[in-house]
């Protein structure tokens, strides 16, 4: 059964799913597996005939502190400042800096088929919601201070309370701290040196902290939140669910402060590049927005849900890691709708193919029937000009696309494009040379002009149109002539590209149009023109 299943097996009753997110800058495409594992939670328990409601918010009072600083859109007068009330980077329209990162990373979601319920801490706290929450840490603050200690060795004075103020002054959160509580009324200082990332104004003095005067630090607004919206599933980064760590603390909290049982946890790993974990403050890792648009959405939720929560996942853009990742799609989608595939396939495959599509309710056999093409070779399609992709498409397929088919091929030839772009090896990117290269006139060894002629021959009786026919076509002729694969690959390339690698060579020849291949071939060769006269009638196409 796959993980989501089995969670939704033992459970009953209403549930509510919710995750947050603090918006300090451009969020990396590693945190999109949070909502995509959120959304697969509530797939199985709408699945199982459960009410269930889909929560995401922004945690936008929090301070811009010294992860946003790191980020080269900070702005260091406004450190210490809630993110809610720090203007928008320059040139965007967005009315704070966390309306405009944040709406960035939402606006994705329903491009993923994602679409919870979002609410705001910067419009929650105005309405008195918090209110209670903070009054119950104020008049509970001892208990607080022993979670902290008992929970994460954190030792905070007895004077410390935990609720920060806004400074009525300079607007920040980050450098005050709360001191003292008369039971409606906190006294509080703004403290220069409080923290090393913002320096306070140095103001103090008394206030109501409700109605969005103040808010509550991280770990009891996160256990509020739980208790405001009555969440009972709420998985987090492993990050935070360390010994000890923030979800320790909450839990604690929401028990022993809020006096509820805190939601069920589900731990979920990184999404690792180059064996490191993506980080927006350190730089690493493609931005959420960005690689929503590289990546087809089915694609992307695959990405996340072919492998269970506590599994982490390398992803490195760059290189071969997306054209393997839509091998891979397709290989799962072939075996989904029936045909057979090489390799081992996940017990779960269907379900991950099912999970990954956008519609919860589409039928997952008619959708991996679909005819979907091969990126490597649309890659090498969208480079070579005046080629109708969608009629070379078509005539691999057998058959016109449908509709559903157009738009796959729509979505496959925009990432193809985006992925030569930004991430693709220059082995991908090719120029077919109009003429025979001299670097072919030069390179070529006489045995492997000796294959291309054999090549030429041969497909020009078994006229090959798909990349695995001619690919195939390739290692027969290859193990014929007794060349090695490597030096077989290598007279294709020179000929070509007049270099001595490339992509995939089967899929190149496929792109290009075949009495042009055949000429080229045995122009490498060392042959003459081909005769006239058509090639060889009802010869068969080498298959797979």
């Amino acid at each position: 059964m796959y993980w989501a299943d089995e969670l939704a097996s033992r459970l009953s009753g209403p549930q509510v799913v919710n995750d947050s997110k603090t918006p300090s800058g451009t969020v990396h495409v590693g945190s999109l597996r949070g909502p995509v594992v959120l959304d697969a939670i509530w797939r199985a328990l709408r699945a199982r005939g459960l009410e269930v409601r889909l929560l995401y918010g922004v945690d936008d009072m929090d301070p811009m502190d010294a992860q946003a600083l790191l980020t080269p859109d900070a702005v260091e007068r406004y450190m210490g400042v809630p993110l809610a009330h720090v203007p928008a980077p320059e040139g965007s329209t967005a009315p704070s800096y966390a309306r405009h990162f944040a709406g960035l990373f939402l606006a994705t979601f329903a491009g993923l088929g994602i679409h919870p319920e979002t609410y705001w801490m910067s419009e929650l706290y105005p309405t008195g919601a918090l209110d209670p929450y903070i009054r119950l840490a104020l008049e509970r603050a001892d208990r607080v201070r022993e979670i902290y200690r008992r929970i994460a060795n954190v030792q905070h004075p007895p004077t410390w309370h935990p609720v920060q103020v806004v400074c009525e002054r300079c607007g920040k959160v980050g450098t005050t701290i709360v001191t003292d509580w008369d039971g409606q009324r906190v006294f509080y200082e703004c403290r220069a040196e409080l923290v090393a990332w913002a320096r306070g104004c140095g103001y103090s003095g008394w206030v109501e902290p409700f109605g969005g005067r103040a808010k509550l630090p991280w770990n009891l607004e996160w256990a509020a939140q739980w208790s405001i919206f009555g969440v009972t599933i709420e998985p987090n980064g492993k990050d935070l669910a360390t010994a000890g760590g923030s979800r320790d603390r909450s839990d604690a909290i929401a028990r022993e402060v809020f006096e509820r049982e805190p939601p069920i946890n589900l731990p979920y790993e990184f999404l690792n590049i180059g064996g490191r974990k993506m980080s927006t403050s350190k730089g690493r890792g493609a931005a959420a927005h960005t690689m929503a648009e590289v990546l087809p959405p089915e694609l992307l939720r695959f990405l996340f849900l072919r492998y269970r929560p506590n599994h982490a996942i390398d992803f490195d853009p760059a290189g071969d890691t997306i054209p393997r990742l839509f091998d891979e799609f397709d290989r799962i989608a072939a075996a989904v709708a029936g045909r057979a595939v090489k390799g081992e396939l996940p017990p779960d495959h269907e379900r991950i193919f099912a999970l990954s599509l956008l519609d919860p309710d589409a039928d997952p056999v008619v959708e991996a029937s679909r005819f979907r093409p091969d990126f490597s070779q649309l890659a090498m399609l969208v480079q070579v000009p005046s080629i109708e992709i969608e009629a070379r498409v078509a005539a691999e397929k057998g058959a016109p696309l449908d509709r559903a088919e157009q738009l796959i091929l729509g979505d496959r030839i925009r990432a193809a494009r985006a992925w030569l772009d930004a991430y693709a090896p220059e082995r991908a990117r090719i120029v077919v040379r109009d003429e025979l290269p001299e670097e072919a006139r030069r390179g070529l060894a006489e045995e492997q002009r000796v294959y291309l002629g054999a090549l030429a021959l041969a497909a020009d009786v078994a006229r090959p149109s798909s990349g695995e026919a001619w690919q195939n076509l390739i290692f027969r002729v290859a193990e014929e002539a007794a060349l090695a694969p490597g030096r077989a690959f290598g007279a294709i390339y020179l000929a070509f590209l007049g270099r001595p690698n490339g992509p995939r060579a089967g899929w190149l020849l496929a792109a290009l149009e075949r009495g042009f291949t055949i000429e080229r071939l045995r122009e490498a060769a060392g042959w003459g023109p081909a005769p006239e006269g058509p090639a060889t009638d009802g010869a068969e196409e080498a298959t797979g």
